[in-house]
């Protein structure tokens, strides 16, 4: 059942649901409504200027089905910006800081993801199978259920796991008692931290020589430069139709400089990507060497993206956007800006403050003002819509370009071997400080002293002896479960031969009688030995290992976890 719930979920995408840890009442679903309304207002600052990769973030209200009770929440793609996803877990828990009454789950495709985050650290109870409904933020904390007395007794991994309600049930009771162990939660807030700084570095800002239609699209809904790109990084020869002719909405011959933000997941998706456009479509390019051939080439393939957009939608009456940039929704929304000092002390009418103003309406018309009901509008119908409600200025854009702030440095793209390397190092977590010294010191230390004694050894006609230390431990060897443990690898006939033993033999064909004879009679005498003998052969060979070894340096590499022979 967990398995079809989870095929329900694209590969790229994330599930956030918002509970109400106490049993609601029957005001329940306008509470929760108003929470819904409440964080998206809250958390607007950050979410108006965040450019997402294929979806926002919403919060919409869901009825009580089965199980699961009536809860807040949605599901984002997140294509190949797996960042976004990560900014969602730190929305979330922010939520479940500023709301405490609301308890958070999030998964994806993979399932309990922030598990998987934290896989070195998770107890040995905790698997896939029953872990489901076990994770949630509550309080901005990250909580895990246990297994039930019952079950922890038994040591039963198998055990069912907890139904939504008895979990939010336990939350609300003895939270403190269900906090996540410290080393889990350091992970998982490891892969958050930084926000909400973060969002800012990772924006990439850039020139591009686009037609005058998309920069005044771009001005009105920053957003769209998303779609345009996965369109054209996900072209096919069938898209490519629009362009091999020329262009119906964008055409080349009013194109401005204008400066494009993007986030570097997007820009380097952009840029990446080797293309060579059409002659017939209009768009020509300059030599490299010329010192705006990167604007060029980016205005190129951004006003492809965009033409392929528009190629797929249908003709847009200018009145079919509904205008939501009214009512005290909106007004409530736009009095949080100003609260939060959203438009950052830019005087009201500045070009600034205009530019921060469409970002927040743009956020508005996606994620607030979207009823339930609605049937999302495809990013080619909402251009054209645009670009028949919107002025197209021309010298004014030709005025703005010639002042455009600088673009930001790209060197980012290119990778060096030493942050490579710390890439990796990250990864595995070897950047982090030992906490093992004792382990460390002998590793360094240790080492490099008995391998100068025994290198200053006088050695004689027996050979070298290694160094001895009073202190070390007396190597230890169990040659019993050893024995039983051969004993089960061979199986309980020892006598009996596998099928490598029959190809090593065959392997070999002496062509002389006498040696036939002489192994024949090996193979007889060797066979009169019983298992028993065999047996106690190996364990005086291996006693007498264990003396020659126990008085050595080396004996300490043989020292390793000792396990359990069942």
């Amino acid at each position: 059942m967990e398995a079809l719930r989870r095929q329900a979920l694209p590969e790229d995408a994330v599930r956030y649901r918002l509970f109400a840890a106490a049993a609601a009442g029957p005001g329940g679903e306008a509470l929760l409504r108003r929470c819904a309304e409440l964080a998206l207002v809250r958390f607007a600052p950050l979410l108006a200027s965040y450019v997402w990769q294929r979806q926002p973030f919403r919060l919409r209200y869901v009825p009580r089905r089965g199980d699961t009770p009536a809860h807040i929440g949605g599901t984002t793609l997140f294509g190949d910006n797996v960042e976004d996803e990560w900014f969602i877990v730190y929305l979330v828990r922010e939520i479940t800081r500023e709301f405490p009454g609301l308890a958070a789950r999030i998964d994806d495709n993979d399932g309990e993801f922030l598990l998987i985050e934290a896989a070195d650290f998770l107890p040995k109870w905790l698997n896939p199978e029953n872990s489901e409904n076990r994770v949630f933020f509550y309080k901005g904390e990250l909580h895990i259920i246990p297994l039930s007395e019952a079950s922890e007794q038994d040591w039963d991994l198998s055990a069912a796991c907890p139904t939504i309600p008895q979990a939010l049930a336990l939350l609300s009771t003895c939270s403190e008692e269900l906090l996540a162990a410290e080393p889990i939660r350091a992970a998982v807030y490891k892969r958050i931290e930084g926000y909400p700084e973060k969002i800012q570095a990772s924006l990439h800002r850039a020139h591009c020589y686009l037609p005058a239609g998309i920069v005044a699209v771009l001005r009105q809904r920053p957003s769209l430069v998303a779609a345009a790109v996965q369109a054209f990084y996900l072209r096919d020869p069938g898209d490519l139709r629009a362009c091999r002719r020329p262009f119906r909405t964008f055409p080349a011959d009013q194109r401005v400089m204008a400066r494009v933000t993007f986030t570097r997941c997007l820009y380097a998706q952009l840029v990446q990507q080797k293309f060579v456009p059409d002659r017939r479509s209009g768009y020509t390019l300059p030599a490299p060497s010329h010192p705006q051939y990167r604007a060029y080439e980016l205005g190129m393939k951004l006003a492809h993206g965009f033409e392929i957009l528009c190629s797929k939608s249908g003709e847009v009456a200018p009145d079919a956007k509904r205008n939501v940039l009214s009512g005290p929704l909106w007004e409530r929304f736009l009095r949080s800006l100003k609260e939060k000092d959203y438009f950052k002390g830019e005087i009201e009418g500045s070009v600034k403050y205009l530019e921060l103003l469409h970002m927040a309406e743009d956020h508005f018309q996606q994620s607030v003002a979207v009823p339930e009901s609605s049937v999302e509008v495809s990013p080619g119908d909402e251009i054209l819509a645009l670009l028949q409600t919107t002025s197209i200025d021309l010298k004014e854009f030709e005025r703005e370009a010639a002042c455009l702030p600088p673009e930001d440095d790209d060197s980012w793209l290119d990778i060096t071997p030493d942050a490579l390397d710390e890439m990796l190092k990250e990864a595995r977590n070897e950047s982090l400080p030992s906490t093992n010294e004792e382990e460390q010191k002998y590793d360094l230390e240790t080492v490099a002293e008995s391998m100068k004694a025994f290198v200053s050894k006088v050695s004689t006609h027996e050979g070298a002896e290694m160094p001895w230390s009073s202190d070390e431990s007396h190597v230890t060897f169990d040659v019993d479960s050893f024995t039983k443990a051969l004993d089960r690898i061979l199986g309980a006939d020892s006598e009996e031969l596998d099928s490598d033993d029959l190809d090593e033999e065959e392997e070999f064909d002496f062509s002389d009688g006498d040696d036939e004879d002489l192994d024949a009679g090996n193979q007889r005498q060797e066979q009169k030995v019983s298992p028993e003998e065999l047996v106690g052969s190996l364990r005086a060979y291996m006693n007498q290992m264990d003396r020659e070894l126990a008085q050595t340096n080396i004996g300490k590499s043989f020292t390793t976890q000792k396990r359990g022979v069942s």
